[in-house]
């Protein structure tokens, strides 16, 4: 009896590292991803800070004369 409730108990143990493991799996296929997004994002944002200083030297020429 000893002995079933101990089997039992390690393969709770055994089915809880499993989807353990996959949710750490999960995980780190989730930081590739954001990695992935954030370089994304950063050559977004420097295209569009580039455009903005292309409208901006566009409305104002002056300012450049100052």
């Amino acid at each position: 009896n000893a002995t079933q409730a101990k089997d039992r108990l390690y393969g709770q143990l055994a089915a809880s590292l499993k989807n353990m493991s996959r949710a750490v799996g999960q995980t780190a296929d989730l930081f590739e991803q954001l990695q992935t997004d954030l370089d994304a994002m950063r050559v977004l944002a420097g295209t569009h800070a580039a455009q903005f200083m292309t409208v901006a030297a566009e409305l104002n020429p002056e300012s450049d004369e100052g």
